[in-house]
């Protein structure tokens, strides 16, 4: 018995939900065959998740998945492979656009999507540029706003839509009259490695040279988001591009009243001072996040995800010169090419690498207030052993 054959996946997500269904229905325009399926989960509350399949000419199918152990995420889990696998086996569909709930975040849909056996084929976040900075400083639970996909869910805006932005290597940007210079900069420089397509109300035309094609009898040039579309997804590579240890972190930039600063010293940072600014480092910028040493806790990588007024500090593992050499052959092999390019001959790959971004960042007070943390010359001079004895400030946050 033949395999069936692979069905393209490509992931749509975003919490600008009018951005988001302007790209869907741009891929449903621009790729004959594709088929649009999405989970809406605002009436969990209920006891269900309304599932509904189309295509370009309307609704093909509509059901729902009961909820799983009270966890609308659960269900939309549970009921996405199958129902990707069904429009696979039928041999029909040529794309098929998974389109996210407002708060799902692509990350972990396209983990879940490979793990069954299918093929991601690429992970777009739409955007509104007006909204960008709006969400960024909205500190607020999703629950408030009825976007929560569980009754355990206690993320909020700012931190959700900081993912959703951050992971995709494609961001669908709508055309917005109210977005301005200062707003498209911020979206550049928060995620500058990344494709930004437009979806106005036409796409740009494909360069000859560039044209691919739509895997159908009858091929036809791909537009730059339907490229997207199919332009080939690493999961594991994706994943390691957010963990701290290794994540692709902005470079400098400054230009139409936006600006990133990255904080970088080989210096540990004193617990107890840091603690004392962990406020004002906060609300410096819309978006701060990297990796950072406690010069009290020497072996532990710390991960910094500040967004919307509000900071996570949790443990991100070991600093890989803490561990054993044997130890190393079980670390990723991006860790440690990471590792060694960012290497010391002392402190191996402890240091602090912190970014941070946004309109009217006062980069000269915040590089002092950060220096003002690091160990002084004498505190430094003292050694290791020393460190270790300086006050655990950290600990109430990290619930040690």
């Amino acid at each position: 018995m033949a395999l069936p054959s692979a069905l393209p996946v490509v992931i749509v997500g975003g919490l600008h939900a009018d951005a988001r269904r302007a790209a869907v229905d741009r891929l449903l325009a621009e790729v004959p065959g594709s088929v649009v399926l999405h989970h809406d989960l605002a009436t969990a509350a209920a006891g269900t998740v309304v599932r509904t399949v189309r295509d370009a000419g309307g609704v093909l199918d509509a059901g729902e998945a009961p909820l799983v152990n009270d966890c609308a995420c659960c269900a939309l889990r549970e009921d996405l492979v199958p129902e990707l696998e069904r429009l696979r086996d039928a041999g029909a569909t040529r794309l098929a656009i998974v389109e996210l709930w407002d708060s799902v975040e692509p990350k972990a849909m396209a983990e879940v999507v490979t793990a069954g056996g299918l093929t991601v084929t690429g992970v777009i976040t739409a955007v509104d540029p007006a909204l960008v900075l709006p969400y960024l400083a909205n500190g607020d639970d999703l629950a408030d706003g009825g976007l929560a996909a569980a009754a355990t869910d206690q993320r909020t805006v700012a931190d959700t839509f900081a993912r959703q932005l951050e992971y995709a290597p494609v961001l669908a940007v709508a055309e917005s009259p109210e977005a301005d210079d200062e707003d498209r900069e911020l979206l550049a420089q928060l995620h500058p490695t990344a494709l930004r397509v437009p979806i106005g109300p036409q796409a740009p035309p494909v360069a000859d040279g560039d044209a691919l094609t739509v895997p159908t009898p009858r091929s036809r040039p791909l537009t730059p988001l339907a490229r997207a579309a199919f332009a080939g997804f690493d999961v594991e590579a994706a994943a390691a591009a957010q963990h701290p240890a290794c994540a692709l972190l902005p470079a400098e930039a400054d230009a139409h009243g936006v600006s990133t600063l990255v904080f970088g010293s080989r210096r540990p940072f004193h617990p107890e001072r840091l603690y004392a600014a962990l406020e004002d480092l906060t609300c410096a910028a819309a978006r701060s996040r990297g990796r950072f040493w406690l010069a009290d806790k020497p072996d532990t990588l710390f991960h910094w995800d500040a967004a919307g007024g509000a900071l996570c500090v949790e443990s991100a593992g070991p600093w890989l010169a803490s561990l054993p050499d044997a130890a190393w052959e079980m670390v990723p092999p991006v860790r440690r090419a990471a590792a060694a390019l960012d290497w010391h001959p002392e402190h191996g790959d402890r240091c602090q690498r912190l970014v941070f971004t946004s309109p009217g960042l006062d980069r000269d007070g915040l590089q002092r207030l950060l220096e003002s943390c690091l160990l002084t010359d004498a505190e430094y001079a003292a050694g290791r052993d020393a460190w270790q004895r300086l006050p655990h400030a950290f600990d109430t946050l990290l619930e040690v």
